[in-house]
């Protein structure tokens, strides 16, 4: 059996389900109890669980991070929720120097096992300060695994074992991909990390991507096909630990790849991603790798400026004709 479920509510269910099945586990940050959060994904927490598992905090993304840490060490579970991901450079202490660095820093005696829910994303005109994609940045530090899914399905399974992970999670939503359903399971499961995901099969070129541009290049290979050209769409969905092992494929069956994020560009994780095929991968290659990323720009407020800013559909279109020579 099967039900029609929002990314939103798939995150809710997922968080909800583990809080009743481990009483480790809760939820802390700014209005995630009275409030159910910013984007209401905890709505109705506080009243189920109580107030000692549905945490409102002060704003103070360094407070609450450094209890949630330190809460984490002494056994519990924290599923704390940034209210975007942007506020994480309040929280630097905790988060760089203390949650990912604790376990190796004490040889395995010390675990942290938290999740740290970010929103993230552009395209909802939320200007500068509440629009960026920092994938990069949480990528980049030894320690943090990070996730970023763009379905419902993948969502919930992830989510699920993120939180029951011994290590520090970094689980990134993209906020306009909230609204978006199918069709998920009825039975608990749960997504192993480290596993990419295939969206879409095709022989001529292949899409690595996540999160929200993974729905801009399905949109793109579906049109793609109509002129005869064969798209693969890999959703890596687990960014730390990537799997290799499902890039190496794809780019060993395309031979032609492009890698589609909605970072800026300057510093990407789909520089990093395009790095290791090139080292790795180099001979399997028929053209180099392309990258369709954001500008190196601030997020505008300017609804034009800030669709101008980051990758859509016709981009990759046009990224793609670019590499095939059509």
């Amino acid at each position: 059996m099967s039900k029609t479920l929002s990314i939103s509510n798939a995150i809710t269910e997922a968080m909800r389900e583990e809080m009743e099945r481990d009483s480790k586990v809760f939820v802390i940050g700014e209005d995630v109890g009275t409030m159910g959060g910013a984007f209401g994904l905890s709505r109705g927490f506080k009243d189920q669980f109580g107030p000692w598992r549905a945490i409102d905090t002060p704003i103070s993304e360094s407070g609450f991070m450094g209890m949630a840490v330190g809460a984490a060490l002494r056994g519990m579970r924290p599923c704390v929720e940034l209210m975007y991901n942007d506020f994480v450079g309040v929280a630097m202490d905790p988060i760089l120097n203390q949650a990912a660095k604790f376990r190796y820093m004490t040889g395995g005696q010390a675990k942290v096992p938290m999740v740290i829910r970010a929103p993230f994303g552009t395209g909802r005109r939320n200007a500068g300060q509440h629009s960026q994609n920092l994938e990069a940045f949480f990528a980049h530090i030894p320690g943090l695994k990070v996730v970023s899914p763009s379905t419902a399905k993948d969502a919930k399974g992830l989510l699920k074992t993120a939180i029951r992970d011994d290590d520090p999670v970094v689980f990134l939503e993209h906020k306009l991909l909230y609204a978006k359903k199918e069709e998920i399971p009825d039975e608990e499961y749960l997504i192993p990390l480290g596993k990419a995901d295939v969206k879409r099969e095709g022989t001529d070129i292949s899409i690595i991507t996540w999160a929200r541009q993974c729905v801009f290049s399905l949109e793109a290979a579906e049109d793609l096909a109509q002129e005869g050209i064969s798209v693969e769409v890999l959703d890596l969905r687990s960014l730390v630990p990537i799997d290799w092992e499902a890039i190496k494929a794809t780019v060993s069956k395309t031979h032609n790849v492009i890698i589609v994020s909605e970072e800026v560009r300057r510093g990407s994780y789909a520089g990093e991603i395009s790095a290791q095929i090139m080292e790795g991968l180099f001979d399997e290659l028929d053209s180099p790798v392309e990258r369709v990323c954001a500008l190196n720009t601030v997020s505008p407020f300017s609804p034009p400026l800030e669709d101008a800013s980051f990758p859509h559909k016709e981009d990759i279109i046009k990224a793609v004709k670019k590499v095939l020579n059509r």
